[in-house]
């Protein structure tokens, strides 16, 4: 059975462009739906270490995340340029 789940357009362009590295990497094709079930894949296999699930945990306790609404609503606003006021050159201490 499939289904069908709603993506943000940003979040949908990146699942495209993740579906080509993959298909990249792998050589052969990979489609979306197979992209993300080797993210699912990945995670569960990042988290099945306990270290990695308490630091991801604290992490996502301490974000400040949106509602899904106010999520969907900004990501599919469409990318605003930034502009820079003033550009200053850093000097040999601050570049990293």
């Amino acid at each position: 059975m499939v289904k069908s789940v709603n993506l943000p357009l940003r979040v949908y362009d990146d699942l495209g462009k993740v579906s080509e590295e993959l298909s990249m990497m792998a050589k052969k094709p990979i489609s979306q739906s197979m992209a993300i079930d080797l993210l699912i894949e990945i995670y569960r296999a990042h988290l099945n270490n306990r270290c990695a699930l308490d630091a991801f945990s604290q992490q996502l306790r301490s974000l400040n995340i949106m509602e899904p609404e106010e999520f969907d609503k900004y990501w599919d606003e469409p990318a605003k340029p930034q502009t820079v006021k003033n550009k200053t050159k850093l000097d040999s201490k601050e570049k990293f």
